[in-house]
């Protein structure tokens, strides 16, 4: 393994699935973690397929989606750098991939071979009892992110979705990026192009975040958070 796959390795650390590895755990996994470089359109896997492996993604952008009976492309997540995918689907008796996944722009991801990671976590039972915690809280993260998506209107969940951007260390301004085109945005959002540039305007002539090409400041999160209230 050379050692800027090495570094590229080690930052997994920090990651939720491997934050509370020991460093035995970790060397046992180094192995079976593969980087694989992709490109913008290159499909990563479909639906259906066997799932072998999970993902963190390194760099890049990669959406999650569905197709309908009558073809049209339903937007389930939009991955961004730092973020994992398909790792709950290794805990299924046949795993297999829920969605289809495409790379947006070129990048890399990281794939763990999911026997290997169930095997370490079978071998210590306080490991694998933290991961499903932290497991957990993800999973309930995307209830909320569901329940933005379904009970709220379109000005909540392009906050909630813009909030969603900012570091969790961030308080008061900060400056987030937007991962991918508005359009695919406003896909995952379930609104049209036009309704998320919309609701975009009015927070900028609100002062609440001002607009800089696919970058925007937020001059104060907790202001930006309290439109959200009730």
């Amino acid at each position: 393994m050379s050692n800027a796959t090495d570094a590229l390795m080690q930052r997994l650390r920090t990651h939720y699935l491997f934050a509370d590895l020991d460093d035995v755990q970790h060397a046992r996994l180094l192995s079976h973690l593969h980087v694989r470089p992709f490109s913008a359109g290159q499909s990563l896997f479909d639906h259906g397929d066997p799932a072998r492996v999970f993902f963190v993604l390194h760099s890049g952008a990669v959406k999650l989606y569905r197709v309908s009976d009558d073809g049209h492309e339903k937007i389930m997540r939009l991955i961004a750098p730092g973020q994992s995918f398909a790792e709950a689907v290794m805990f299924m008796e046949k795993p297999c991939y829920p969605v289809h996944a495409q790379g947006l722009h070129n990048g890399v991801l990281i794939a763990i071979e999911a026997a290997a990671y169930l095997e370490v976590m079978e071998a210590s039972f306080a490991t694998c009892r933290t991961v499903f915690a932290r497991m957990t809280e993800r999973i309930q993260a995307h209830w909320d992110e569901i329940e933005s998506l379904t009970l709220q209107n379109s000005r909540y969940r392009v906050v909630h979705y813009l909030i969603g951007l900012a570091s969790t260390h961030d308080v008061g301004e900060t400056t987030v990026t937007l991962p991918v085109s508005k359009s695919l945005i406003a896909s995952q959002l379930a609104i049209t192009p036009e309704t998320l540039s919309r609701i975009l305007r009015s927070l900028n002539e609100a002062d609440l975040i001002e607009m800089q090409g696919n970058r925007l400041y937020i001059p104060s999160l907790a202001a930006l958070r309290e439109t959200m209230m009730p």
